[in-house]
């Protein structure tokens, strides 16, 4: 895989981190005990932090994107194995297999 296309994967998994992890510790003002100003919705957060979002999702994305390589090299979980409307016949006789010998 080239590098280009890690960076890609990496940044696609950034911007879903940061989806993931930018509810977490937000309090609204009414949560934290302030006063709303006129026109601010109530929903508003009063203690936004973009930094600690950017480095919780650079983590989680490292952590991911990570996972995903390491799947990538070693094959752990391949295209045959999401394919569940007409699986390999390798899979549907490993699993009866699987069956029989359980019961057994």
């Amino acid at each position: 895989m080239q590098w280009t296309s890690v960076l890609a994967i990496y940044l696609l998994f950034w911007v879903m981190s940061a989806f993931i992890v930018m509810p977490f510790g937000i309090r609204t003002h009414r949560e934290a005990g302030e006063e709303l100003v006129p026109g601010q919705a109530d929903s508003a957060p009063s203690n936004f932090r973009p930094g600690r979002v950017a480095i919780r999702a650079t983590i989680l994305a490292a952590i991911l994107c990570a996972l995903f390589y390491a799947n990538y090299v070693n094959g752990w979980i391949t295209v045959a194995d999401l394919n569940f409307i007409h699986p390999p016949k390798e899979i549907v006789e490993e699993q009866i297999w699987m069956r029989e010998t359980a019961k057994d």
